[in-house]
Parts: C-alpha cells; structure tokens; sequence
C-alpha cells in the first residue's frame, strides 16, 4: 500500500498518536528526581480498567501475587469481613467463595491475565535472533535506547550527534549506514526500506500503520504498546513536552520515538520470511479485538481487587479507630509553632518534639512552603525549580550576601571556583587522557578513594560553595527580590502562605520553618530522597525565603491590609531537617534578634531530645541496635551511614506511605503512624470560601497521589516501573536517568533497594486513603468542579473518606453517595 496524500495519512492517526501519547507519565531527571504517578495518562480509567489495558497490551500488573495477599491475611492485615464489604461494594459478590478460597491457598489458582503478542518483534523471535542469546524484543529496545540516550545527551558527552532534525531524523540517518543488524534482505535493502519513509514521523507513522494492516479500531491499542515497550525513554520524552507546556510551548521528540519503534516493526515484517505471511496477518487482526481481551483480563482480574481493596480498608479500618477517639486540646500559648512538610517522615519527627515539650505546637504543610520560586545561586548560570513538578515557577530567588561582606569579590571567588571546575572536568574527558589521567592522577585519586571509605561523619559540601572560604559561605542567603522591590507585593505573598497555613494570629515567639532533605554518599537517585515539593532539592532555599519574607518589616507593614498581624515580638527561624540523620539544623541563628537568646537555647535542646527519640524509634529499620548506644553513638552511627559510599539503603524515604490526612492537628497528635501517613494542618472554620482546600485537594492530594503511585508501581511491576538492582546503576547523559548495566530500555522509578530489605517488603502497596475534615458539602464542590480530582476519586486512584468535624466519626465516598465504612 502507498501513501498518496501526506496530509490526508497524518490527519488520519492524529487522534490515535496524541492518545497513546497521552498515556505516558513524566519521569524527571535524576537532579530533579520527584516522584511520578506512572499510570498518571490512565487516570481517566478505573484503575482496574487500567490494569486490564496494561496486562493485555504489556504484560504488566497493578496489584501483589495471590501469596503476598495470603501473607497479609496471616498477618491479621486483610479482615475477612473487609473482604466480604470490598466484593460488595465493588459489584464482585459472585467471587467472595473463589476469593477466600485463595487466601487459604493461593497456589494453584488462576494467575493473573498474560499479555497478548503485542509486539511484532515477539512474533519473529520464531524465527533466528539478531545476536545468540538475545531475542529480537531485547535488541530492538537496545538499539532504540542507545540512540536516545546518545541524542537527549547535554550533560555528559563531549560529542553529540546532529540535534537539529530531531530525533526520528536523526535514527534515520544513523541506521542507513549502520552495519550491526543481521538483515536477511541485507543491509542495502534495509536503507532503501528507510529513504522510502516520510521526513515528519506522523506521515511516516501513518504510512507504516497502513503497510502494516493495523486495523483502524486497534491503532491506538497498538500505538500505546510500543510505547509501553519503551517506556522508560517514553517518559523521559513526556517529560520534555510536559516542561515545554508548562510555559506554553511544546515538545513531539515522543512522537518521533513512536515512529522509529513503529519503524522497527516495519522494517522486520517487510523482511520476514514468506513461510511467516499468515502469522503475521494473523497477528495484524488480532489487534481488531483488543477491548474484548481487555474485558477478559478484567473479569480475570477480580480477584485481585477484591483482596487488594479489602487490605486497603483494613488499613483504614485501623486509622479511624484511631480517629474517632477524643481528640487532643492544642496548647495555647505554645512557646514554639514548627511547621514541617507533609511528608510522611516528618511524622515521627513532629511526633517526637511534642513529646519532648507540651509547649511545642506542630504544624503540617507543603514542603515548599507555598512559595512558587526557581532559585538562582549567585554568580551561577544555572536556574533551578524550586517546587512540585505540577507547577511552574512565578517567582525568583536570587542569592544575596549580608552587608558585612563583599558580594562582588564572593561572586569573582564562586565564579573561579566553577570554571576551575569545568577546565577539569574538560581535562577528564579529552581524548589526550584517556591514557595519561589515570598515571598521572592515580595516586591523588587513592587518597581521596582512601578518605572517603573511611567511617566519618561529615556532610559532604553543596556545589554552591566551592571555591569559597567559611565567612563566605555563611554570608550567603536567598532572597525574594520583591521584599525589596515591591513590599506591597510581597505582603500579599506573605499573607497567601500563612492563610494556607492556618496561621492568622496567635504567632509564638518563635515559629520553626522546617523543610527538609536527605544526606547519602553515591547514590544517584539523591534527589529522590529530598524533598519532591521543592522538585527534588532540600527545602533549605524555600524555609530561608520565607523567612527571610516573614521577617522583613517592610513587609509586615503591609501585612494587616489582609487581615494578618505579625507581632514584632515573632520571629520567623528557617530549619532544615535531615531525614537520613533526624537532625534538626537550625539555619540563620545569627540573624535572631535578641532578645531570643534564651528562646533559641531551649529550642536547640528541644530539638536535639526529639532527634534522639526519632533515631531510637527509626533505628531498627535501619539495621542499627540501640543497646548499649548513647544518644552521641548513636547520632555518630546514623552518620557513618549516610556518609558510607557503599550503603544501598542509606534510609527508607516514604517506604509504607498510606494515608494522607487533611485535619486539624489536635485530632491526631495522639496517634502514632509510623511514618507511614502524610499530615496537613486544616481548620475549615478559618476556610469558609473553600479557597484552601481546594488549594489542598488539587496541589498537595495530587502530589502525594504520585508518590503513593511511585511506590506502588515500582513495588508491584519493578520490572517496567522500578530501576531494578541499584548496584548496576551506570548514570545515562549526566543526570537524565540510569541504565541497569550497560544498556536496556532507561530505568525509572525506585530500585528494589528502596523497597526491599533484603529479606522482606518494607513498602506494602497500598492506594492512599485521603482523610479530610470537612463539611460534606464543600468536599462534594470540589470534587464536582475539579476534574482531576473527580478522576483520582471516582476512579479509584485513592480512597476518600471524611471525618465529621463535629463528632469525628467517618464515611466513605462513593459513587452512590457518602456510605459508612
């Protein structure tokens, strides 16, 4: 078949290219490392739909093995009558004999749906294989994958390939001359087949679909397993287009990888052997039937989410007993407000400082504070987001010094400091050392090999102060350049972040701005374990930002025009704590005015009581006994081991993460969650317009949805939506993502270190349940106006449950209405 009207065949396969586009979620580079909802393109679909899609057109699963489920039932975490109310409630009443049957024995039994052959190059592995011991599925995403990393490479390479084409050009113009691919029609045929292709991949896809005989029913379907079959670089190229969209722009590198992984497919039917004509005609029909295989797989799959929806509400189940006991009164006056990140970490660490003092009062909130900022460090050509990956920056931190130093001599000392950096780097790499570096440097390189495999336990130094002396780095500090510029302006920021705080009067003398960050040594998925608000960096820049905002005078002038008076007695301490240690490093102590000395001072002692009690309570998660250990040994062990360059699980990050609930903090400060629920501060009554929770519902539920979802996905099919072995780790492009070994499709989301002790999950995948204390009324609004969040909710992407303000007794969202658990 041939094309005769270009424009005509890419009208044609639009729809079906944007749709099977749209089903691949972002996945952000490893500086930038946040977590991501893999299934975030399916979100319009149930969620047990949506496994059914993936089992038939990729072969992945959303939900455990029948045995994890059998384990959790012995356990005593999977309730019987849990079991019964989820087959109810999800229309599957026919199943509960064949279900409880399974937790008695799961072996034995019907295992989850197989994958139809959605691949072409599955179909030829009948015949020879490119390379003994390598199927043609294997060399295919190889060689696609090797191509992609060496064209998306800015940050690593000293050579790069022709960019300006892009990347379906560029493929082209490789393999015409590439000799690596055994052809049976020979390597001249192979580049005739290639000159016949359109130059614009949608024409070229349209083309190919056709010659092909893709039905027009199954082209979407077909479309979106390719992808699936390269999804790790899919989600690099979604995330390209996702950051163009953020400012208005846009980005079709994915569309260019569709054509070139269809472009295989092509190439290996029109080379086939004649003897394969009817299985390949065979194989092309199949694809006429794709909603019935998924209806299959979905019937085949009940099961599954009868036992997966019964261990998540015996989960529940546990919370709202909890819940529903009296709750605690706050302290008032306290001595202290601290107000920590969401982040399920920080859950042990607030739990800790209340403990430690009735006068503390903790408070829960994003982790960026609310600020939506990128950050410019002085002197420094890079410009980084400072916020979640949802959202795009308005404002901009720049870095200032104090008055006391010279600001152009601290940038002339930085800016020396990074092209001494850059002139090394460049030394590395030249062709010239490849074999004089090692000779020459070797014995400087054993040194630093040897100090740094020794147990110590000091922090490594960030980039940003390279080059420059103590009183230099001390100097430096964010700033907002609206505090200066406009006041009005910046009051009116101010007052936004503390109404989303809760925070309009009643201030203590001191309130604690705690963001937070990892300290690990070789691991380069770092930023995974810092803060995702802050898009993957610690939240040291956003705490000193508002601070430093909160502090100005300037600006408190202004402050009583929204409603909000800061006393001048208040002031506003940045913090940072650092989850891999559980200390609390207070920041800016020097700009404390006095009269707080004697504030501070308790502060510090509070804060150094609670890191203990957190390390004592974390300890065992981590392999380190606490007998016979001091609080100064113990602190030291928590540090040799984020030091230790050979640690693979240098902490847990939000392993068990579960719940996320959106109340007041005195209706769960008796309560301990392990670490294991996200807690945001929200009183309705100071809410009456709803402008906060919708705030909460749209951004921070969002955002913990991805995360649950990461954890999720990379325990359940690690395969496709994990990292694998992070001992195999080889960094692709600098900081785009990771190989496992030298090659493969690119590897996104968590290793199984992160997931795995070794011996058994530390992550149980479990669908966030998401607790709100609220009127019915004004959730039900926002449910109805906000379409992601109708997606997330009624399709089963999370468990919605509200908690009657007034009595504290719950119930359940449902399609029907609000139910009883």
């Amino acid at each position: 078949m041939t094309i005769t009207d270009p424009a005509l065949s890419a009208a044609s396969v639009a729809g079906p290219i944007a749709a099977a586009c749209d089903r691949i979620a972002p996945t952000w580079p490893l500086d930038q490392f946040i977590a991501v909802n893999p299934y975030w393109g399916w979100r319009s679909s149930s969620a047990s739909l949506t496994a059914a899609h993936l089992a038939t057109l990729a072969g992945t699963r959303m939900t455990m093995p029948r045995a994890w489920f059998r384990d959790e039932w012995v356990a005593g975490r999977l309730a019987d009558e849990q079991l019964c109310a989820a087959a109810a409630d999800l229309g599957f009443e026919q199943i509960i004999e064949k279900a409880l049957a399974v937790l008695h024995d799961p072996h034995g039994c019907a295992q989850p749906v197989i994958a139809t052959m959605a691949l072409a190059t599955d179909v030829r592995d009948l015949g020879s294989s490119p390379i003994p011991g390598q199927a043609w599925a294997e060399f295919v995403t190889h060689q696609i994958s090797q191509h992609s990393g060496a064209h998306f490479d800015r940050w690593q390479g000293s050579w790069h390939p022709d960019l300006a084409d892009g990347l379906f050009a560029g493929w082209r113009a490789r393999w015409s001359a590439s000799h690596g691919v055994p052809w049976r029609s020979g390597r001249s045929w192979a580049r005739q087949q290639l000159v016949r292709l359109p130059d614009a991949p949608e024409t070229a896809i349209a083309m190919m679909l056709a010659e092909l005989r893709i039905p027009v029913a199954g082209r979407e379907a077909y479309l979106t397993a390719l992808l699936l079959d390269v999804n790790g670089w899919a989600a690099w190229c979604a995330y390209l287009r996702w950051q163009a969209r953020l400012t208005g722009d846009d980005d079709d590198e994915i569309v260019g990888l569709l054509a070139i992984r269809l472009a295989w497919e092509w190439l290996l039917r029109a080379d086939a052997e004649p003897l394969d004509h009817d299985i390949w005609e065979q194989w092309a029909e199949s694809w006429s039937d794709v909603s019935g295989r998924v209806a299959a797989a979905a019937d085949e799959q009940q099961i599954e989410w009868v036992l997966q929806t019964a261990v998540e509400r015996t989960h529940q189940a546990s919370i709202i007993a909890q819940l529903t006991t009296p709750a605690v009164a706050s302290v008032a006056p306290p001595a202290v407000q601290a107000v920590f990140c969401i982040d399920v970490r920080s859950e042990i660490i607030r739990r800790a400082l209340e403990s430690v003092s009735p006068d503390i009062q903790t408070r829960g909130f994003a982790g960026f504070f609310g600020l939506p900022i990128s950050y410019t460090p002085l002197a420094s050509a890079l410009t980084r987001p400072q916020l979640p990956g949802l959202l795009s920056p308005t404002l901009q931190v720049d870095e200032t010094t104090s008055t006391d130093v010279d600001a152009d001599e601290v940038r002339r000392q930085r800016t020396g400091a990074l092209a001494d950096r850059q002139r090394w780097s460049t030394f590395r790499s030249a062709p010239s050392s490849v074999f004089t570096f090692v000779e020459s440097i070797g014995l400087l390189s054993a040194v630093k090999l040897i100090k740094g495999s020794v147990a110590h336990t000091h922090p490594p130094a960030p980039w940003e102060h390279d080059g420059l002396p103590a009183a230099a780095q001390r100097s430096l500090r964010p700033r907002l350049a609206m505090v200066d510029d406009d006041p009005a302006a910046a009051a009116a920021v101010a007052a936004k972040v503390l109404n989303a705080m809760g925070l309009r009067e009643g201030f203590a003398p001191i309130v604690l701005l705690c963001g937070h960050g990892s300290q690990t040594a070789n691991n380069p998925h770092a930023a995974g374990l810092d803060c995702g608000a802050c898009g993957g960096q610690t939240g040291e820049v956003n705490a000193r930002a508002l601070a430093d905002l909160l502090n100005s005078a300037e600006v408190r002038v202004h402050l009583p025009a929204h409603g909000i008076t800061v006393e001048d007695s208040t002031w506003f301490l940045p913090a940072l704590h650092i989850t891999t240690t559980d200390e609390i490093r207070v920041l800016d102590a020097e700009r404390v005015p006095d009269g707080h000395d004697d504030e501070l001072a308790r502060l510090q002692g509070w804060l150094d009581a609670a890191g203990h009690r957190a390390r004592t309570e974390r300890a065992a998660s981590v392999g380190l006994d606490t007998m016979a250990r001091s609080p100064q040994r113990l602190e030291r062990a928590f540090q040799e081991r984020a030091n230790d360059w050979s640690q693979v699980r240098p902490e847990w990050g939000l392993a068990g993460n579960a719940a996320f609930i959106v109340a007041p903090r005195r209706r769960t400060r008796h309560i301990d969650f392990a670490g294991r629920s996200f807690l945001h501060d929200y009183d309705w009554t100071l809410d009456l317009d709803l402008s906060v929770l919708t705030l909460i519902m749209t951004a921070p539920m969002v955002v913990t949805n991805w995360i649950n979802m990461q954890y999720h996905a990379s325990t359940v099919d690690n395969r496709r939506y994990g990292s694998g072995n992070k001992v195999l780790h080889n960094v692709v492009g600098g900081r785009i993502g990771v190989f496992e070994g030298n090659g493969g499709d690119l590897r996104i989301g968590l290793p199984m270190q992160s997931l795995h002790d070794g011996a058994t999950l530390r992550h149980r995948p479990l669908r966030l349940s998401v607790f709100v204390e609220a009127p019915r009324a004004g959730i039900d609004s926002i449910i109805a106006q906000h379409s992601v969040v109708h997606d997330l909710v009624a399709n089963g992407w999370i468990h919605l449950l509200r908690i009657e303000p007034t009595v504290g007794t719950v119930e359940r969202w449902s399609t029907e209405g609000w139910v009883t658990p």
